[in-house]
């Protein structure tokens, strides 16, 4: 008897299970969920902690975010997201937010594209694609004796 996993499948993930992965700087990790084929994007729930502020970047592709829990403010607008909030970023949106309370804030996002951070002329100083996330979340994976635990396309 076969035990393979059918082409059509359901794909259970339990982030539960996953410890949230440093991404770089401090104050920012991330449990990934998905990663799409063709560094078309990526699926992951994103811890920032009290504090943290997210530098100006531009989105190749759209971005669903809902944030879980803590309180986000977009700099460029001021509006507050909450637990609960959804943000939807359109292909070419550039923008910056940072956490503000003493909760984290946790926010399930689906990146499509790559993430281009600017400096202040808008100038791209460093792009990220899946595949980059990828690479982080194999590498760290190996390093701690963590099992794979996110889905590839």
């Amino acid at each position: 008897m076969s035990h393979a996993t059918p082409l059509l499948a359901s794909l259970p993930v339990d982030p539960e299970r996953m410890s949230w992965v440093p991404m770089g700087p401090p104050g920012l990790s991330f449990k990934p969920l998905r990663f799409f084929k063709d560094d078309a994007g990526w699926m992951y729930l994103f811890r920032l902690e009290p504090g943290t502020v997210i530098p100006r970047h531009r989105h190749t592709g759209e971005v669903h975010a809902f944030n879980l829990s803590g309180k986000r403010e977009l700099l460029d607008t001021g509006d507050v997201v909450g637990p609960g909030g959804y943000v939807y970023e359109p292909a070419g949106n550039t923008d910056s937010w940072r956490v503000i309370g003493e909760e984290p804030v946790v926010i399930l996002i689906n990146v499509r594209g790559a993430v281009e951070y600017l400096d202040a002329e808008g100038r791209v100083t460093r792009s990220v694609g899946s595949a980059a996330r990828l690479e982080t979340y194999r590498q760290w994976c190996e390093a701690n004796g963590a099992e794979f635990l996110a889905t590839l396309e």
